[in-house]
């Protein structure tokens, strides 16, 4: 179709932006029918309106000396994969979800209780006697199969996310032998998850394992939490011989090329937001991720299954911190522009997708190019009402400034917290203990990106269990 004659430059960019966007969606790229990897890459609590806030941070926060743009036009790594679909987060008991529940559906192809582990709805914890009849995970299988597996997170590596690679647990906070291990459930037979991290027998273990959460391996004697006197790390190291754990970045990037698993625990807790990460103590996630796929490449002559999971977006979001939330998600965006770098996707299936979303609102009637983080200027024309500040600023009905970004409930509505502070500073409504009025998860469809052999399989609205079963076909688990 030939170019209209249009009345403005930004018109003509406007139309060619779209004329190109449309060319590339009508090459059709033909994958194989099967992959030999897989790589699962979730940004825990990345949902819609995260991802449209984090396209405008990026562009307008590039880095690296890139120039800052208004931001709307950017797009971020995963939103330039071909496939797209939505997902529907619900737990089998719960409406709106959490990340036990969600992260089971998609490692299991199965819905499940909220809070739970890779345990079927309706279990109980005394299905720890017996785990032949617990649901079989996507790392329990490709172990089976010979194919390798890896597990990178930014939170705990006993988190609900990671853990639910590779665990079983009736309460997602079995994390280790601490006060939240109750008595109950270990006489029951049931093992903590840095036990089962350990523990895990299919095919003779996990072949990478980086994130935080040190302090559930150690004993109490050691400056650990575990009651029990086991130092998993020491148990680690005898099971694996060959295998080398680090502890800092130094060591990580120090990591040789010599054959066996690798344990990278870097905090007591969870890795520092991004915002906060000091590169000499703590890698970044896309140093994380790049270096399981070329190290899972190089070791998996039978492919691998990799879930790589940018799990502190959520935590800033509980604290109601959009600061931190946008950069761990950009950072998130790296990692998976970084994957994507490094992968043939003729033969690796790539999946970018959340667990479930948060509460997080943008809305108003802002500038095109008005900060994300600030306050609102409106948009000349747009609908609004009559106050605004001598700045220029939108005010609400009490004659304060509004901000695009919002939450529907969460720590900010307690006075004296950091409303004083302007929304750009990294601490504008951070709850500094985030969890004892925490934020709440969203009940909404999540987005789901995907390209390789099958990616044509996601489309439309799907259930989260849906994405084991994609994945199952990709590999040829018939």
């Amino acid at each position: 179709m030939a170019a209209p004659t249009l009345q403005t430059p930004q018109a003509d960019a406007f139309w060619d932006a779209g004329r190109a966007a449309l060319n590339q969606r009508m090459t059709v790229v033909n994958r194989p029918k099967h992959a030999k990897n897989v790589i699962l890459m979730i940004g825990d609590g990345m949902g819609i309106s995260t991802i449209t806030a984090a396209r405008i941070f990026d562009g307008q926060h590039p880095g690296d000396g890139l120039p800052r743009r208004s931001g709307e036009e950017n797009s971020l790594a995963f939103e330039r994969l071909p496939n797209v679909a939505l997902v529907k987060t619900y737990n089998a008991n719960a409406q709106v979800p959490d990340s036990a529940g969600t992260a089971s559906a998609m490692n299991t192809g199965v819905k499940t209780d909220i809070g739970v582990i890779n345990f079927y709805a309706g279990q109980g914890p005394d299905a720890c006697k017996t785990p032949d009849k617990l649901p079989r995970t996507l790392a329990e299988i490709a172990k089976d199969r010979g194919m390798a597996v890896g597990v990178v997170t930014t939170t705990r590596i006993t988190h609900a996310t990671p853990a639910a690679v590779y665990g079983h647990a009736y309460s997602r906070n079995w994390e280790g032998a601490d006060k939240a291990f109750p008595a109950a459930a270990r006489a029951a037979g049931c093992p903590d998850l840095a036990t089962q991290l350990v523990d895990f027998r299919p095919g003779g273990g996990l072949d990478i394992v980086l994130g935080g959460g040190l302090e559930r391996f150690r004993p109490v004697a050691a400056g650990g939490l575990r009651d029990d006197g086991a130092d998993l790390v020491a148990k680690w190291q005898a099971r694996f011989p060959r295998g080398q754990f680090v502890g800092n970045a130094a060591d990580f990037r120090a990591i040789t090329a010599a054959p066996g698993p690798v344990l990278g625990l870097f905090t007591a807790d969870h890795l520092s937001f991004e915002a906060d990460r000091d590169p000499a103590i703590e890698p970044s996630l896309t140093e994380l991720a790049t270096f399981a796929v070329k190290r899972l490449q190089a070791s998996s002559p039978k492919g691998y299954y990799l879930m790589v999971e940018g799990g502190r977006i959520d935590h800033a979001h509980h604290g109601t911190n959009p600061y931190r939330a946008l950069t761990d998600a950009q950072q998130f965006s790296r990692a998976v522009a970084a994957v994507l770098k490094s992968v043939d996707l003729n033969d690796t299936l790539v999946l970018v997708t959340a667990d479930h979303s948060h509460t997080l609102n943008m809305a108003g009637y802002p500038e095109r190019g008005n900060d994300i983080l600030g306050y609102i200027k409106n948009a000349k024309g747009g609908e609004g009402g009559p106050l605004v500040s001598k700045e220029g600023y939108a005010l609400d009905d009490r004659g304060r400034p509004m901000t695009t970004l919002t939450y529907a409930n969460g720590p900010f509505l307690s006075p004296g917290l950091s409303r004083l502070l302007p929304p750009t500073d990294k601490n504008y409504l951070t709850d500094k203990v985030y969890g004892t009025q925490s934020e709440s998860h969203g009940g909404e469809d999540v987005a789901l990106f995907a390209d390789g052999p099958r990616g044509n399989l996601v489309g439309g609205v799907l259930e989260q269990n849906v994405i084991f079963h994609i994945i199952a076909q990709a590999l040829g688990w018939n």
